[in-house]
């Protein structure tokens, strides 16, 4: 049997099929390295407390927030039922790492 596996076209990074679009170039801070977006971040965050306008969270605000993105994802409950899996399965091979080291009571 003499099968032939045709080989897709590979295209350099520099071509484009007909079906992707052109990228066009990233602008303004868009266009910064990752490093240097945050050691801008960080200087506005410190001006900010040095002038006395940057916002702090008081406990009260902190558990209201919290709340507030707790209700938000516990909404979809696909997603809480494959939270709870990969916790189950974490759970699991930690106790059957404990027995084959012998360190389950």
């Amino acid at each position: 049997m003499n099968h032939k596996v045709e080989q897709p076209e590979q295209n350099l990074p520099c071509q484009r099929t007909e079906t992707q679009k052109a990228r066009p170039p990233k602008k303004g801070f868009a266009s910064l390295a990752k490093g240097h977006l945050h050691e801008i971040a960080s200087k506005g965050g410190r001006a900010a407390h040095e002038k006395g306008t940057a916002h702090e969270f008081n406990s009260e605000e902190a558990r209201s927030a919290g709340r507030k993105g707790g209700f938000a994802v516990s909404r979809n409950r696909e997603h809480m039922a494959a939270i709870g899996r990969m916790g189950g399965a974490k759970r699991q091979a930690g106790r059957l790492g404990a027995l084959r080291n012998g360190l389950a009571k």
